[in-house]
């Protein structure tokens, strides 16, 4: 397979196959900016792989495995990372009233399918189908793909699942069934990342509402640097302790 193509042309992988070069995706002015290649499969084996190269999946229904690598890439800098004063509040009150509690991979497949019930902003569909649902079930039996849930008085109502390899984080998706519950579940990953050294959170796709949440669109090559950096560390434990907050709830940037 040949890495040299034009943009009316489009990478196609066998499973095994190696990924082409990032630099080839598409550019700006093409009519899908980031698409890498089609084709391939889906294995942990494969995904891992993606990952390690700043490449991820993502099609919808009736279309070939499609992979991508954008430029710029979104990426939220753990210390970046705003809270809102009202929901720094909302939290420290739901904590202090013993209303909160916030789990690590207890219920990954209830996750990743109240994710994929839930479109993404401005979509009528979801891009988590069931291939995906069962890879990344996969990549969690694996231990490289997690879930942060939000339990509030004893119901889970809201969560994100994620990719990690090494001390890197590839945000995935989330949910919510009350008010602020993802955003409960994403300041919660940023307290672990904090504590477990690791800086920065893969976004993926550049949006209002990221950025209002502190991430930031990098250079794909300044993104890749960090990523190659990260990806040969040692993945930490993926549990969550309530002093894990303070990284969070006393910290504010200048």
């Amino acid at each position: 397979m040949t890495a040299n193509r034009s943009e009316s042309s489009l990478a196609w992988l066998e499973p095994g196959d190696d990924f082409p070069p990032v630099s080839t995706a598409w550019g700006p002015q093409s009519p899908a900016p980031g698409l890498l290649a089609a084709g391939g499969a889906l294995d942990v084996t494969t995904l891992c792989q993606a990952y390690r190269e700043g490449i991820f999946p993502w099609y919808s229904t009736g279309q070939p495995i499609l992979w991508w690598s954008t430029d710029p890439r979104m990426v939220l800098h753990t210390t970046h990372f705003r809270l809102a004063p009202s929901l720094r509040k909302q939290i420290r009150s739901l904590i202090k009233q013993n209303r909160l509690e916030i789990r690590f991979d207890g219920h990954f497949s209830q996750v990743i399918h109240h994710c994929a019930s839930t479109p993404r902003h401005g979509q009528s569909g979801t891009w988590i189908i069931p291939d995906m649902v069962r890879a990344y079930m996969a990549l969690h039996a694996a231990g490289h793909a997690h879930c942060v849930e939000t339990w509030l008085d004893g119901q889970l109502v809201g969560g994100l699942y994620a990719v990690n390899i090494g001390r890197m984080v590839y945000g995935e998706s989330m949910f919510s069934h009350v008010s602020n519950a993802s955003k409960i579940a994403l300041c919660a990953l940023v307290a672990f990342c904090r504590t477990q050294h690791m800086p920065l959170i893969d976004c993926q796709q550049e949006t209002p509402h990221l950025a209002s949440l502190g991430a930031n669109p990098v250079a794909r090559t300044d993104f890749l640097r960090e990523v190659q950096q990260l990806t040969i560390q040692p993945s930490p434990h993926w549990a969550f302790a309530p002093t894990h907050w303070d990284s969070v709830l006393t910290h504010r940037l200048p």
